[in-house]
């Protein structure tokens, strides 16, 4: 069960404001600080004759349901993953806390207002829904292109307005078009990348490769999520190398892999 005394897991956007100079991007911060993405299980090939199943399973994992979950009081949390993720009754949920089915329905209640405030209008796996898998996929494929290829301006056509590229445990993150093109130019696309398809948290993502100069090789750089149909609202690298072997992720491509 959650506990209160439990240190809240922050998003880069959380932990300070956005950098606007891509010179320097400060010192990882590592430990228990960072919200971390977790890889999908479920599989893909069930429940095409109702996708609703998938779609709350998408919802209860997301990067921001799950950043949402770390702002709520220790008993709200409890309550609303007991209650709509692991779907126990309320009189199953009042008995495994030891309180009242009142008290679990009016803990549901505010867990459920405060979910309402921040999270986003619609949920990313709605977005994911209402574009359809042609156009995500052509969107996918438009982006792996462009970001192989080190195409700034194809990839960030792709991009929103407001877009967010964070970098956790890096404390460095860019908001807005214009900053995110420049990191990108002036510090993404420095070197060459492969990326591998992944799928974390019930949004579409990469493992993302580097080349190392002079080896021959590509090593492990992070994990890319991206978020939002129709363009692509986060760019979202996870550089904790704990974090890429949990996911189980090789730890450096040769040049078979390049095409």
């Amino acid at each position: 069960m959650l506990s209160q005394q439990r240190r809240r897991r922050l998003t880069s956007p959380e932990y300070g404001r956005p950098f606007e100079s891509t010179a320097e991007l400060g010192e990882m911060v590592l430990g228990p600080v960072w919200l971390e993405p977790l890889l999908d299980e479920e599989q893909e090939g069930t429940d095409h004759a109702d996708p609703a199943p998938r779609l709350q399973r998408r919802e209860q994992v997301a990067l921001a349901f799950v950043a949402a979950l770390q702002h709520l009081p220790a008993t709200q949390r409890a309550v609303l993953l007991l209650r709509e993720v692991l779907e126990y009754s309320a009189a199953e949920t009042a008995a495994m806390l030891g309180s009242s089915v009142a008290s679990v329905n009016s803990a549901l209640q505010r867990a459920q207002k405060s979910l309402r405030q921040r999270l986003p209008a619609v949920s990313q796996a709605a977005e994911q829904l209402a574009l359809g898998t042609e156009d995500l996929n052509r969107l996918l494929a438009a982006f792996m292109q462009a970001r192989e290829a080190r195409h700034v301006d194809g990839l960030v056509a792709l991009l929103t307005e407001d877009v967010r590229f964070t970098m956790p445990p890096l404390p460095a993150w860019f908001g807005g078009r214009h900053f995110v093109k420049r990191f990108l130019a002036e510090r993404v696309f420095e070197t060459p990348w492969r990326l591998l398809p992944l799928r974390a948290n019930g949004q579409p993502g990469y493992a993302c490769y580097m080349v190392s100069a002079g080896d021959g090789h590509f090593r492990l750089g992070g994990i890319l999520l991206n978020l939002r149909g129709g363009l692509i609202s986060g760019l979202h690298s996870f550089l904790d190398p704990a974090l890429q072997r949990h996911f189980g992720l090789a730890a450096e491509l040769s040049f078979e892999h390049d095409r």
